[in-house]
């Protein structure tokens, strides 16, 4: 698969590569809403209904990031092979179905069952599957359409989490579950049936140079540069999951359960602003120095969050942290476009992604553990905070040669 040549004009608005960008953000809108920030929401009502540990309801999600992550590695392969409409289609129908399903567990093993089903829809709805098909589209507005097609990550938890937050408290968590897989499957699916697709093929201009070959994912494993962008930002989205399944929980004692879910709220209106902010500006960035900047932002939050008990003050605070946490899951793409060859663009970013998610799936559940152990979160953000020091420190010293 080879990114749509530059003699298209990608900024028209009528450059159909534009109605995949609306329907990616449908796409990360309910997989963010319902998966990253809904586990939050879940984790707390689970413990609630069930009387289930922290820790174990914390280890399923632990599971779900595993397996998402082992999938994500050949998302690329997949899509190359069945079309970006198909694979998404199918995806979907098991996400919607494992959030249905949500609502009639009643024992643990279930709860892992869900988490498993979801899994393998989450990993077509991924960044890695939405970074892929967007970058079936875009060459040189690349940056721009990435943040917009995962601007719908944050909306995700602006619009789904605090809507599922009120809806459980007047309705039920069963009957809140299925209204939102209802509303899933109405916007869903039609989007991903009339605006995905991959492009035609396109000649390029004569006199274009070939493209590169495509890398392997040994080659790639075997390389200093590529560990230098996935193992910072895997530390960096170690910290940030680990915070952001538990947030709702953090939060509860500061602000009551009816506003909890609105720190959400704050953090993923911040996290919006952020993205629109770096998809102007993409092309002037030093990318590696931004990513520092951001989780310094982030350390500082979490800092703040430790050290208040008043409610302003822990929304300002989730604003902060908020600003950068949607740029840390486009930041990745970006700096893998901008470092490597475009044929491996798609295999690089899945790649980038299992590592990722592999190492940031026990985020939760060792803060869960931490928790549990120590009674409270102090230790848990402490934890949060080192690694986003530490990845910061990284993703500046560690730059391959050009």
């Amino acid at each position: 698969m080879s990114t749509v040549a530059s003699v298209i004009d990608e900024s028209s608005p009528r450059y159909a590569g534009w109605r995949v960008v609306v329907a990616c953000f449908l796409v990360a809108l309910f997989c963010w809403g319902f998966a990253l920030y809904g586990h939050g929401v879940y984790l707390t009502e689970l413990h609630r209904l069930h009387g289930w540990p922290t820790a174990a309801i914390s280890g399923g999600v632990t599971g779900f990031y595993l397996l998402t992550a082992t999938l994500v590695v050949f998302i690329s392969d997949v899509i190359a092979r069945l079309g970006p409409k198909r694979v998404m289609l199918a995806g979907a129908c098991c996400f919607g179905g494992a959030v249905v399903l949500l609502a009639f567990i009643d024992a643990l093993w279930q709860l892992y069952f869900v988490y498993l089903l979801m899994a393998f829809g989450a990993a077509t709805m991924h960044v890695g599957a939405i970074s892929t098909v967007v970058g079936l589209w875009f060459n040189r507005q690349r940056g721009l359409a990435l943040s917009l097609a995962l601007n719908g990550a944050s909306s995700g938890g602006i619009l789904i989490t605090p809507l599922l937050v009120l809806a459980i408290a007047s309705y039920g968590f069963t009957n809140a579950i299925l209204g939102a897989a209802i509303l899933m499957a109405l916007v869903l699916l039609p989007a991903i049936v009339f605006w995905i697709d991959r492009p035609a093929a396109v000649v390029p201009p004569p006199g274009a140079a070939p493209a590169a070959a495509a890398g392997t994912r040994a080659a790639a494993l075997r390389s200093t540069a590529f560990w230098s962008v996935a193992a910072p930002f895997a530390m960096a989205l170690t910290a940030q999951v680990g915070f952001l399944v538990h947030q709702i929980a953090i939060a509860e004692p500061t602000t009551g359960r009816a506003h909890a879910g609105f720190s959400v709220a704050a953090l993923t209106v911040a996290a919006i602003l952020g993205r629109f902010v770096l998809g102007a500006f993409a092309n002037r960035l030093d990318m590696r120095r931004f990513t520092a900047w951001s989780l310094l932002s982030q350390a500082i939050a979490l800092l703040a969050i430790m050290a208040t008990s008043n409610e302003i003050a822990l929304m300002a605070a989730c604003f902060v942290f908020g600003l950068s946490a949607g740029n840390l899951i486009t930041l990745p793409s970006l700096v893998i476009q901008r470092e490597f060859e475009a044929a491996s663009f798609g295999m690089l970013v899945g790649l980038s992604w299992a590592v990722s998610q592999i190492t940031y799936s026990f985020g939760p559940g060792a803060m869960g553990v931490i928790r549990d152990v120590t009674g409270g979160y102090t230790a848990s953000l402490a934890l949060c905070v080192a690694l986003d020091l530490m990845a910061a420190i990284l993703i500046v010293m560690w730059r391959p040669r050009p």
